[in-house]
């Protein structure tokens, strides 16, 4: 069983270029730029042998209202409640800070063990901070330098000194079984394997600044795991969270809001926005998340558009309901607006939701795992090659300068998303027209609504080109 550790202390120390160190790439933001981190960000990571489920913070403030920072303090405490052992970050070239002090005050109220990290050790500029630390009254502090790697043995030490029953590799000894035991029988005859287990499902919400989306997945988990407020752009790093629906394992993942490209200046965006989109490179089903009453504007168009280029399966989520007043007659001006506005996108649901309330949050789960499953989908050749010919008989291929495109054959190459290759002669000069009708087709009459198909035509090969080259040769 893995160890849950906390990553905390007060902005601007480290705590996520340590996070990245101890996960083994970079997956959290990190800046010069003070107060980069705002939500809970959790991953797997090692160190030695030691298994670590590691939880990375925001920086530290010493408030208590009800402004974003307190919130960001609030889930800086929760954190601290579920791990086994929190780090608690310094920089050891500034020194201990007053806020450090009332951070080790609230630490040692948790009743949790802490050790002691001074970061940004390397060199001698740290020296005179690594000695201050040990006024704040914990353990010797650990020495080291997340950015270059130094000092690790040392916090593998002090961890494993931190928690000893949680760290000792002989603890689960007693509980494996001696294979050299007569009692110990193995069933010979067993037909199979058990099949392994299906990987979870990866559900990303993406779409424009304060549309809703963290305080739709806070819906879903029914708790506040992910920062919300009025403030636009609270959310600047990708957060997975693991859940389950219905008995099936899924990674909810919110995003940073996406801005038009030109507003999009400051470093720290940009970041956020390149790791949106990778989040939705790796995503199986992305919600599309628009407020209800500016829906299907340009930038939600756009990011419907990047999200389809990239293969994901689509469902539009349309929140805040509960504030609509006729709801009936906006919802066909909204579906009429997929329609129109986003044809390569037939068929892909559209869910109204409220996040606030939890209306319609049911459907919406339904709509993406129907989405995932078609999105999965294999069709066999045979049917494939019976509707090709049905197709085709209906309504030929055009003939380009007056010779005729003859497709021959289909099969599908890949699943997610359903990727076909139809053979035909003249193939190349088949017009995209004709491609758009056949991937309409298949769309229809395998019924994969919402889900991006890809269709490649490769010309067959000339069984006679052969003996027309040997024939003008001889001549």
């Amino acid at each position: 069983m893995a160890l849950k550790v906390a990553i905390v202390g007060r902005p601007n120390v480290g705590k996520s270029t340590l996070f990245n160190r101890l996960v083994g790439k970079k997956i959290a933001l990190v800046d010069d730029q003070p107060g980069v981190t705002r939500d809970r960000k959790e991953a797997r990571g090692r160190l030695g042998d030691l298994e670590l489920d590691l939880i990375d913070t925001a920086g530290f403030e010493d408030v208590n209202d009800a402004s974003l920072e307190a919130r960001m303090r609030h889930q800086t405490e929760l954190a601290i409640a579920e791990a086994d052992v929190s780090l608690f970050v310094i920089d050891a070239r500034v020194g201990v800070t007053p806020i450090d002090k009332r951070f080790a005050k609230l630490l040692r109220q948790a009743d949790k063990p802490t050790i002691l990290v001074a970061n940004k050790c390397e060199g001698r500029q740290g020296n005179d901070g690594l000695i201050e630390a040990f006024s704040l009254g914990f353990n010797e502090p650990v020495a080291l330098s997340a950015e270059h790697g130094e000092g690790m043995s040392d916090l593998f030490q002090a961890i494993c000194d931190a928690v000893p029953d949680l760290t000792d590799p002989d603890q689960n000894k007693d509980s494996e079984p001696d294979w050299d035991d007569d009692s110990v029988e193995f069933d010979m005859e067993a037909e199979e394997l058990e099949a392994p287990p299906e990987r979870p499902m990866k559900f990303t919400v993406v779409g424009r600044p304060n549309a809703g989306k963290s305080t739709l997945l806070n819906a879903l988990l029914k708790s506040d795991r992910l920062l919300t407020g009025p403030e636009a752009g609270i959310t600047r790093d990708s957060v997975t969270v693991a859940w389950e629906y219905e008995g099936r394992e899924m990674r909810l993942v919110d995003t940073a809001g996406l801005r038009k490209k030109a507003k999009v200046q400051e470093r720290l965006e940009k970041m956020s926005t390149g790791e949106t989109i990778h989040s939705i490179k790796y995503a199986d089903v992305v919600a599309i998340v628009m407020d209800s009453r500016d829906a299907f504007e340009k930038q939600d168009l756009q990011i419907a558009d990047l999200v389809l280029r990239e293969g994901r399966g689509v469902v539009f989520v349309c929140t805040k309901w509960d504030l609509v007043e006729d709801a009936s007659t906006l919802r066909k001006e909204l579906e009429d607006k997929a329609r129109r506005l986003l044809p390569q996108a037939k068929g892909a649901p559209l869910v109204t939701v409220s996040g606030e309330t939890g209306r319609n949050l049911d459907k919406m789960m339904v709509a993406a795992t129907k989405v995932f499953s078609d999105w999965s989908a294999r069709i066999k050749t045979r049917d494939l090659n019976n509707w090709l010919q049905h197709t085709v008989q209906k309504n030929p291929p055009p003939a380009p300068g007056g010779m005729r495109i003859k497709p021959r054959y289909m099969a599908q190459m890949k699943t997610r998303p359903p990727t076909f290759v139809l053979m035909a002669s003249r193939g190349d000069q088949m017009p995209e027209s004709y491609k758009r009708y056949l991937v309409n087709g298949l769309r229809e009459a395998f019924d994969l609504p919402g889900v991006p198909i890809r269709l490649f035509v490769r010309q067959g090969a000339n069984p006679y080109a052969d003996k027309a080259d040997g024939n003008r040769k001889t001549k």
